[in-house]
Order: structure tokens, then C-alpha cells, then sequence
């Protein structure tokens, strides 16, 4: 479960000046990831993209509400709703959330260094 503003933050590419765009390249990249690694995935999003981004291989989220923390409510919702925990990743570099889904047995990945991973699946850097 990747936290993904976090995710997009985590490289200081410019992403601020297409908030959209910046989505729709993390999603891309993610697709690449899935397909090399075989790993499901799901991306959070803190509010609905202003264009629908479609994905085959990614789960698509956001958060319900708008507000502080809203993607880290909905991941840990997610969380807490798996029967599996344990099994699930949760991507981000928020302490807070990363402990939360410590709390709740689930594993957790530095945004910075997954990016460095979904980055050399094959989709390249951005920009």
C-alpha cells in the first residue's frame, strides 16, 4: 500500500508544478513495478486526482475525506481491515503512519528507497 504523495514527494523532481501529472507518472511507474516484481499494489492518493487515472495492474485509492493525514486514515483503514497484515507493505516516510502500520503488523518501506525501486523497474526518472 503505497502512500502516494509521500512517494511523489520523496524526489524533489518539480512535482508541485503538475500535481496531476506527477500522479499519473507515479501510477505509470507502479504499473512497470508490478508487472517485473508480480506484487499487487495499491496507491492512496490524500484526494481524488482532478482527471480519473485508470490503471489495469494498480488499485487506485484516495483518501474519503479531505484534511491532514486523510491518505494515512485510509491506509491505516485498509490495514486494519486485512486479514493478513502482516503480508502487506505499507510505503511512506510519515513516522507516524509507519508506526501506526507497525501497530497493525504490517511491514514498512522508506519512500525514498522505493522509489529508487519502482525508478529502475525500467520506467526511468521523471522529468
Amino acid at each position: 500500500m503505497v502512500d502516494g504523495m509521500n512517494v511523489i514527494g520523496s524526489r524533489p523532481d518539480g512535482w508541485w508544478r503538475d500535481r496531476q501529472q506527477a500522479m499519473v507518472d507515479l501510477v505509470a511507474r507502479l504499473e512497470v513495478w508490478a508487472e517485473v516484481t508480480g506484487e499487487e499494489v495499491t496507491v492512496v492518493f490524500e484526494r481524488r486526482p482532478s482527471a480519473r487515472i485508470t490503471s489495469d495492474r494498480v488499485a487506485i485509492a484516495h483518501a474519503p475525506r479531505a484534511g491532514r493525514d486523510a491518505a494515512d486514515d485510509e491506509i491505516v483503514s485498509r490495514l486494519a481491515a486485512d486479514c493478513q497484515p502482516e503480508t502487506v507493505r505499507v510505503v511512506t516516510s510519515d513516522r507516524a503512519l509507519a508506526d501506526r502500520g507497525r501497530i497493525l503488523g504490517g511491514q514498512v518501506e522508506q519512500a525514498g528507497r522505493f522509489r529508487a525501486a519502482i525508478d529502475s523497474a525500467g520506467h526511468g526518472p521523471a522529468r
